[in-house]
């Protein structure tokens, strides 16, 4: 079985017949790290504009590195991406309902509902510790690779994966033992 460095070297010297073997690699493990990340709704575009860039900016792969770790920092930007743009809508939004109300403490939203379950939690955390959850629980990678999918220095890693899981545990429902 030919490498995904390979393939990548292939596709980049311009033979697009080495697309398919790593869309059939990574279709799964790829749309399931966007479904985490994104939900179900918004996963297929991301899936669709990851592949149209690694495709775009083959010439840029370098193949002394792990095609992975490539192929999710683009998936990874392109969630950073969209969380940046859906925050800047929500608090549009926000201001425009509290401007409406006349009430400018509206702008909070509520408290999050302690029955949620763990895909909705893990929906909640700030985009910062969901990607490093996700990529270490989901994907279980290890914390170096995340580092450079990221792009934090390996410790910082660990401080959100701890930060994570400590907001998750703070959004389980109580159990009557306070």
């Amino acid at each position: 079985m030919e490498s995904d460095e390979r393939l990548m070297a292939r596709l980049a010297e311009g033979d697009e017949s080495a697309l398919g073997p790593l869309l059939d690699r990574w279709r799964g493990p790829l749309y399931g790290f966007l479904a985490r990340r994104v939900g179900d709704s918004d996963a297929d575009d991301l899936f669709q504009e990851t592949w149209l860039r690694v495709v775009r900016y083959r010439d840029r792969f370098d193949p002394q590195r792990k095609f992975s770790t490539w192929l999710f920092q683009i998936a990874n930007n392109l969630c950073r991406d969209r969380g940046r743009r859906l925050e800047v809508r929500d608090r549009y939004r926000r201001d425009r309902q509290a401007d409406a109300a006349g009430d400018p403490t509206r702008t909070r939203p509520p408290p999050l509902d302690q029955t949620l379950d763990i895909r909705r939690r893990v929906a909640e955390l700030p985009d910062k510790l969901r990607e490093v959850l996700v990529l270490r629980y989901f994907r279980e990678l290890p914390e170096k690779e995340i580092a450079r999918i990221v792009g934090i220095p390996p410790g910082t890693v660990k401080s959100r994966l701890h930060a994570a899981v400590k907001a998750l545990r703070a959004q389980e429902p109580s159990n009557g033992t306070e």
